[in-house]
C-alpha cells in the first residue's frame, strides 16, 4: 500500500465530546467518523483493524469446530415474543414496523433467530453437537451512548451458539469455547483476564467475561494475585470479616445527632471508627394491584457498598425491586432516610443483614427518629436476628477464603460466554429425536465477542502521549517505510522500493509513505496512527549502508544494515505476534 493512494486524514484535536482516550485517538487518527450519537463510519484505517480482529476470531472459531453463517440484522418481533424477551428487554431493543405494519426489531443479539434455525434444521441426535456463529452488525438503543466505540448504539459483534443433546455435552461445548476465547485474546496481543461473571439478561447458569485490563475500564475485577481466582465484582463473593460475634459490652443508648445524616459524621461525634456503624438501605417491590409495596431493609457496614446484582437474587427481590421513596420511608419508619435503623421495625418489614453485619456487636445505627442514632446495638438483645446474605461489594484487601488477599483492578468487557441450558430452546420448542425416538430439548450455550469494542479496548490499554500503539496482530499496517526526500533522491526512492517489495513478498502488511511531506509531520502522523514498526530511509544513512528501525513502543531508534532490513523486521514481528 502507498500512502499517496490511501485515504489518510488525521486531526490535531479530538472532538469535545470524546471523553476517553480511544475515542479521542481513533477520531484524531482518522479511523472513525461520527454520523449520529453512538453511530460511526469506520474509515479505511479503522476498517483494516476490524478486519484483522475478525480474521483472528474466524480462524479460532473454525479451529474450534464452529460453523459460520450470517443471520439478518432485522428480526421478526414474534420470535422475541415467543421467547418472552420482547417485553422484558426494555427500550434498548429498537422496534420498527414495515410497510404492512408488521413488527420487527433491530437485533442486539440473535438467540431467538438461531434457535429458530435449530428447531427447523436439526431433527436427530446425529446432527448434534453443532455451533453456529456469525459476525454481524448489532444495535442497542443506549440511553446515553458515549465513549466512542466503547458504548455505541451500532457495533460489530461475533456471536456463537452451541446446541447439544444434554447438559454434560453442553458444558463440554462451553469449555471448548472458553479455550478458543483464551487463544483469541492471546493472539490479539491484549493483557486480559477471564473472570467469573453474572449471567445478566441473557440468562443461564454459568458465565465468564473476558476483560481487557485498562485503568479506564467501566468494570471492576476482583482477583487473587496468588491464585487463578478472578470474578467480576458483581459476582465476587464478599467474605465475612468478623469470624464470630462477640458478646454485648455496652448498653443501647440513644444519642442526639442533629443534622447528622451521614455515618462519617455520627461516628466522629461518638469517637468511634466507621467500621462500628451500620447503614440501612430501604428497598421496595412493586405491589400487586391494590396492595401496598413490600418493604425490605438491607444492612451493610458503613464503609461498604451495596451490590445490586447480589441484591436482585434475594428471595422476594428476585422479581425486581426499587429504592424506596422518601414518603414510603417516612410512613414506614417515621423518620427521614438519614436516621434509619433496624431496631423496632414493623413486623411486615423484612430485615436482611450482610454477613459481616450479622457478626457485629455494640454497633451504631439510626434510631428511626430524626436527629437521633443508637449506640451499643446488639443482635438478640435489642433486635431480632435478621436474615443473613452476602450483600456487599468486595473491597481491595478482603481475605480470599481459599488463602491470600483479594485485589481489584479495572477492565473492559470484550467477550462473554454463557451456558444457557434450555432457556431459549424450551421457550421456542427446539427439540430433536433422541436415540429412543422420543423428542428432547436441546441444551444451548452462547458466546459473544465485541469486535469493534476490542479495537477501542486495545487503544485504552496501548497508547502514549504521541498516540496509539497497536499490537502487531491487529495494527492497520504492521510496518511503515518513511523515505526522507522521496521526490529528491533516486537512491532513497530505489532503496525504499526494494525494502517495500521484499517485505510485501514475505507477507508483511507494509505501507510506504511516498508523500512529499516534512519528516516531522510524517513521523507524528504514523505515531498517532500507531503502526508498530517504522523504517526510516535517508541519504545520510544510506551513505553508510544503514537505515533506521524504530519500534513504536520505544523512544530510541536502531541502525540496521540495508541488506538485513527485511529479515530483521520479520524477526521483530514474529516476536510480537502470538502464534495460533
Amino acid at each position: 500500500m502507498r500512502a499517496s493512494k490511501y485515504h489518510l486524514n488525521t486531526l490535531k484535536e479530538a472532538p469535545t465530546e470524546a471523553e476517553v482516550i480511544s475515542h479521542q485517538l481513533m477520531t484524531r487518527a482518522g479511523m472513525i467518523r461520527k454520523l449520529a450519537g453512538g453511530i460511526y463510519t469506520y474509515m479505511p484505517l479503522g476498517l483494516r483493524v476490524l478486519k484483522k480482529i475478525e480474521a483472528i476470531i474466524r480462524e479460532e472459531m473454525d479451529r474450534a469446530g464452529a460453523v459460520e453463517l450470517l443471520m439478518p440484522m432485522v428480526q421478526p418481533a414474534e420470535l422475541w415474543d415467543e421467547s418472552g424477551r420482547l417485553s422484558e428487554y426494555g427500550p434498548e431493543l429498537l422496534r420498527i414496523k414495515d410497510r404492512h405494519q408488521r413488527d420487527f426489531v433491530l437485533q442486539p443479539t440473535s438467540e431467538e433467530v438461531v434457535t429458530d434455525i435449530a428447531r427447523n434444521e436439526i431433527q436427530s441426535w446425529r446432527q448434534l453437537p453443532v455451533n453456529f456463529y456469525h459476525i454481524q452488525t448489532k444495535f442497542r438503543d443506549e440511553r446515553r451512548p458515549r465513549f466512542g466505540l466503547m458504548r455505541g448504539r451500532e457495533f460489530t459483534m461475533k456471536d456463537a451458539y452451541s446446541f447439544d443433546r444434554d447438559e454434560a455435552s453442553a458444558q463440554a461445548s462451553y469449555d471448548n469455547m472458553y479455550d478458543a476465547y483464551m487463544r483469541i485474546f492471546n493472539r490479539l496481543g491484549l493483557v486480559f483476564r477471564a473472570v467469573a461473571a453474572d449471567t445478566g439478561s441473557i440468562g443461564g447458569s454459568r458465565s465468564h467475561e473476558f476483560q481487557v485490563i485498562a485503568n479506564t475500564g467501566e468494570d471492576l475485577i476482583v482477583y487473587n494475585p496468588d491464585s487463578q481466582y478472578a470474578a467480576n465484582i458483581e459476582l465476587a463473593e464478599a467474605p465475612c470479616l468478623i469470624a464470630s460475634r462477640s458478646p454485648a459490652s455496652r448498653a443501647m443508648t440513644k444519642v442526639a445527632t442533629p443534622d447528622m445524616t451521614k455515618c462519617e459524621d455520627v461516628v466522629t461525634l461518638m469517637g468511634r471508627p466507621l467500621t462500628d456503624a451500620v447503614k440501612s438501605i430501604v428497598l421496595a417491590t412493586e405491589p400487586a394491584e391494590g396492595k401496598p409495596a413490600r418493604i425490605f431493609v438491607l444492612l451493610i457496614r458503613a464503609d461498604h457498598e451495596l451490590n445490586e446484582v447480589k441484591t436482585g437474587k434475594l428471595p422476594g427481590l428476585d422479581q425486581g425491586y426499587r429504592f424506596a421513596t422518601d414518603d414510603e420511608i417516612r410512613s414506614t419508619f417515621g423518620c427521614s432516610p438519614g436516621y434509619l435503623g433496624p431496631v423496632g421495625t414493623k413486623k411486615d418489614v423484612t430485615v436482611i443483614a450482610d454477613t459481616t453485619v450479622a457478626n457485629m456487636h455494640d454497633f451504631i445505627c439510626g434510631a428511626n427518629e430524626d436527629g437521633f442514632h443508637l449506640d451499643g446495638v446488639n443482635w438478640g438483645r435489642d433486635l431480632a436476628e435478621a436474615q443473613v446474605a452476602d450483600l456487599r461489594n468486595v473491597v481491595a484487601g478482603d481475605p480470599d477464603p481459599n488463602g491470600g488477599t483479594l485485589a481489584i483492578q479495572r477492565g473492559i468487557e470484550v467477550g462473554h460466554v454463557f451456558f444457557l441450558g434450555d432457556k431459549y430452546s424450551k421457550a421456542l420448542n427446539a427439540t430433536f429425536l433422541e436415540t429412543d425416538g422420543k423428542p428432547a430439548i436441546m441444551q444451548m450455550g452462547c458466546y459473544g465477542i465485541g469486535v469493534s469494542r476490542i479495537a477501542a479496548a486495545a487503544i485504552e490499554q496501548n497508547h502514549d502521549e504521541r498516540g496509539i500503539i497497536w499490537p502487531a496482530g491487529i495494527a492497520p499496517f504492521q510496518v511503515v517505510i518513511c523515505p526522507m526526500g522521496w521526490t529528491k533522491s533516486e537512491t532513497v526512492r530505489n532503496t525504499a522500493e526494494q525494502v517495500y517489495q521484499d517485505l510485501l513478498s514475505q507477507g508483511v502488511d507494509v505501507i510506504i509513505d511516498d508523500r512529499d511531506i516534512r519528516p516531522g509531520v510524517m513521523f507524528a502522523e504514523w505515531e498517532l496512527i500507531g503502526v508498530p514498526l517504522r523504517l526510516t530511509i535517508g541519504d545520510r544513512g544510506l551513505k553508510e549502508g544503514i537505515i533506521e528501525y524504530q519500534d513504536r513502543r520505544h523512544t530510541e531508534a536502531e541502525k540496521i544494515k540495508v541488506e538485513d532490513a527485511s529479515a530483521y523486521v520479520l524477526e521483530q514481528l514474529k516476536s510480537r505476534t502470538p502464534t495460533p
